[in-house]
């Protein structure tokens, strides 16, 4: 099988965590305190893919440089995005409770929050397929990390989208497009960086792991938060030494 093509089935496998937390989220009454904890657990996991399978392989492939100008233009350019989102009524897209805006009250806000949705979701694709690139097959503990960030995610924004009167053609139609476009983004940066030099492939898979991991800071731990409150940073720091731990004994 062609690698940009298999690239873009674990992106469609990782982002279908999402379609999968919305179902749940849908058809299910989930307590927001489970819901958020999964979302802390799952930044934990996040940060120990970005630390020990992304930035550090980023630095010793390409140097430290290249990871280091990446790392911050990608935190940058996601920060941005979300600045512009947020304004236009994104900023509570992965909450469940009533903060989400209804498009009569804020004309636009469900495109924003589908458009956010997918800042959040094209930077993980992204280095799952560029993890094939040396081929030693996709990255488990990567591809573990963005399954299980998803998954929280999915179910919570959807809780959020359902109290806010959005309809299950708005809601799955969100995440269902979101996981096609993670797969075309995985095998889309795989066909362009084929072949490409060692700093060319570490500076991109930087710039990822920096927009992760302002996504990580900007929203995902602060709403965990909400409802997890002091046990945050515990939850957080399991999922982290889970993830290490996998990815010592892989």
């Amino acid at each position: 099988m062609p690698t940009w093509i298999e690239a873009g089935l674990w992106g469609l496998l990782a982002g279908g965590a999402l379609v999968l937390g919305a179902l749940v989220a849908w058809l299910v009454r989930v307590p927001a305190l489970i819901a958020y904890a999964v979302m802390a657990f799952g930044a934990g996991v996040l940060v120990s893919a970005l630390a020990f399978d992304l930035v550090d392989e980023a630095a010793d492939t390409g140097g430290v440089l290249p990871t280091v100008l990446g790392f911050l233009g990608g935190a940058l350019a996601y920060v941005a995005g979300n600045v512009v989102l947020a304004r236009r009524g994104a900023q509570h897209r992965k909450r469940s409770g009533g903060l989400q805006p209804r498009e009569e009250d804020q004309q636009g806000s469900g495109s924003a929050i589908a458009l956010g949705a997918l800042l959040d979701g094209v930077p993980e694709s992204v280095v799952l397929g560029l993890s094939l690139l040396g081929g030693h097959g996709v990255g488990v503990p990567v591809l573990a990390a963005i399954f299980v960030s998803n998954l929280p995610e999915g179910l919570s924004s959807t809780a959020g989208m359902k109290r806010a009167g959005r309809t299950p053609v708005f809601v799955f139609g969100v995440w269902t497009g979101i996981a096609v476009v993670s797969g075309l983004a995985g095998a889309i940066g795989v066909l362009l960086l084929e072949g490409a030099s060692d700093n060319t492939v570490a500076a991109i898979t930087a710039v990822a792991a920096g927009a992760i991991l302002a996504m990580i800071a900007d929203t995902m731990i602060p709403e965990a938060f909400e409802e997890t409150r002091l046990w945050t940073g515990l939850i957080a720091t399991l999922g982290f030494i889970m993830a290490f731990a996998i990815s010592r004994s892989a």
